[in-house]
């Protein structure tokens, strides 16, 4: 299993697989065909079917010289190994081709191809979760202490920076106003909440703070503004918000909330490894609901929890997502992604309040419910894996034409 470090990246929204990572295979294959004067690139299956309302050809734009690219949508095409597929290709004047690069956008800013990329390094030897829980047993460690001792101390530094792009994320956000772009016509909410959750009572108070969180970074990256993977763009919000809201309430440093974020990081990447966090694969429960195992899991260590407890309710975070389709209205991060990353981070504390309430023991653990999410991702038809072609997309779309 790879590093963390692999799971959390620094970017600009408003996909992780569908802006993200082809912008940077865009920027691999201009470096290998520096000189050519034309450029091609076909988009399939998802890529190709929700790319406009993703940005992916704006973003593929920025990398190529004006005038030297086109564009290829093929949404109803498949190549074998991800559907979010790309080929890139350098022509000459007269057409001819120079050279061409098939490449999958496989999820969080990721990129696979069938040869020439580098596979990320292993740094785990431990791939489920069962087997870290025997080593936390059998050592006394946490969980952030298994991960610190596979990742070694530099990546306190970099986690550093991740908490720091999530902080500035939420107060941007928190201090935005206005319509999100795209023309949807969807407001921004997240200033809205804060104050009005600030105005509430104590019962109020922790379910408004934290979906005006989540929404703050959920609505800076459908706006196309800086926010770190967690696991995806899409659910960009709910890690950062469950920290944020516990950092005011428990008055902990810094050093806790990194410590937090591995544990997190650690959970979002068994599901990675073991199933998939891509949409247009496994559909939102590898987004939204690996996102609110992730937060879960992390809000249950800063509250005390032993490592079995942070297991339940992981567990549980994505447990009570399973089947979640991903149908991106119009093809953009913006409706109902950015109210599931607001439900979700609620959720998740309440997942953290249940298995503190427990000794930490439960039936099904994570492991079953990671194994369960890729075969539900694998049984759910295509047109509920970010093809905005069913559910509320569709439904979105029968709304407009009436």
């Amino acid at each position: 299993m790879e590093s963390i470090k692999e799971l959390y990246r620094i970017g600009i929204g408003p996909s992780s697989s569908h802006t993200m990572g082809p912008r940077r295979a865009a920027e691999i294959f201009l470096a290998r065909q520096p000189e050519a004067p034309v450029y091609r690139v076909t988009l399939f299956e998802s890529l190709a079917a929700t790319g406009r309302g993703h940005l992916t050809d704006a973003a593929i734009r920025t990398v190529f010289p004006s005038g030297s690219l086109q564009i290829i949508w093929k949404p109803e095409e498949k190549l074998p190994m991800h559907p979010n597929a790309m080929r890139f290709e350098a022509l000459n004047l007269r057409g001819d081709l120079l050279s061409q690069w098939e490449v999958y956008s496989v999820g969080g800013g990721a990129l696979r191809d069938h040869q020439s990329l580098p596979v990320p390094r292993r740094v785990y030897d431990l791939n489920n979760m069962r087997d870290i829980l025997a080593h936390c047993k059998v050592s006394g460690h946490a969980v952030w202490e298994y991960v610190q001792l596979r990742e070694g101390p530099e990546l306190w530094e970099h986690l550093a920076r991740v908490w720091q792009v999530m902080r500035a994320a939420i107060q941007r956000g928190l201090q935005a106003e206005g319509v999100l772009p795209g023309g949807l016509g969807l407001a921004r909410r997240s200033w809205s909440f804060y104050r009005k959750a600030r105005l509430s009572g104590d019962m109020l108070q922790r379910s408004g703070l934290v979906s005006a969180y989540a929404l703050a970074v959920s609505e800076e990256n459908a706006s196309g503004g800086e926010i770190v993977t967690a696991p995806t763009c899409g659910s960009s919000g709910i890690v950062p918000a469950v920290l944020y809201h516990l950092q005011a309430t428990l008055q902990c440093g810094d050093d806790a909330i990194l410590r937090a974020l591995a544990t997190a990081g650690l959970i979002g990447n068994l599901a990675k490894h073991n199933a998939s966090i891509s949409g247009a694969e496994v559909g939102c429960q590898g987004e939204v609901g690996v996102a609110c195992a992730m937060a879960a899991g992390a809000a249950a260590q800063l509250l005390g929890g032993t490592p079995r407890q942070v297991e339940y309710a992981a567990e549980m975070g994505l447990e009570h997502n399973l089947g979640l389709t991903c149908d991106p209205v119009a093809g953009m991060v913006q409706i109902p992604c950015i109210e599931r990353n607001a439900h979700a981070a609620a959720q998740a504390l309440n997942c953290a309040d249940y298995a503190l309430f427990t000794d930490g023991g439960h039936r099904i653990s994570y492991d079953d419910v990671v194994a369960v999410m890729r075969e539900t991702g694998r049984a759910l038809p295509s047109l509920y894996r970010e093809t905005s072609e069913g559910g509320l997309a569709a439904a979105y779309k029968r709304k407009k034409q009436k």
